[in-house]
């Protein structure tokens, strides 16, 4: 299964909309492009392969595995990427402004549940960073 990102990238904050099997899934937002700093940026443009994780913060989430440079990239509910985000992908409900959502854990238990159920089937989840347009 290939797990659609499409980027639209502003000075503030990156807003993304989350596609699977030519179906919109829901909104994510992110931090802005920085150049892939540590803590500061969204991950680089690319194909990545998605992964169960659990931790106490988060309970069962998503790992976005292999991203150069950077470590612990993961999928999990936050409204608002310039606060609560350290480089990951928060699905939102919807978009209410640059890195800014609304809903984000009804999103993202969507999203999850989607993607664990591939998971569970045995079949490997690819997550495909685009710009949107592109």
């Amino acid at each position: 299964m290939v797990v659609g990102l499409l980027r639209t990238y502003h000075s503030q904050g990156t807003n993304g909309e989350i596609w699977i099997g030519g179906k919109f899934v829901c909104y994510a937002i992110e931090l802005p492009w920085l150049d892939n700093a540590r803590n500061n940026s969204c991950i680089p443009e690319g194909t990545y392969v998605l992964a169960k994780r659990y931790s106490k913060k988060f309970k069962w989430h998503l790992l976005v595995k292999e991203v150069t440079n950077r470590s612990e990239i993961l999928f999990h509910p936050a409204n608002d990427a310039k606060t609560e985000l350290r480089g990951c992908i928060a699905p939102v409900s919807r978009i209410t402004g640059i890195g800014k959502g609304v809903q984000s854990v009804i999103a993202f238990n969507k999203l999850r549940d989607l993607i664990y159920a591939s998971i569970d089937k045995g079949e490997q989840v690819f997550l495909e960073v685009l710009k949107k347009g592109e």
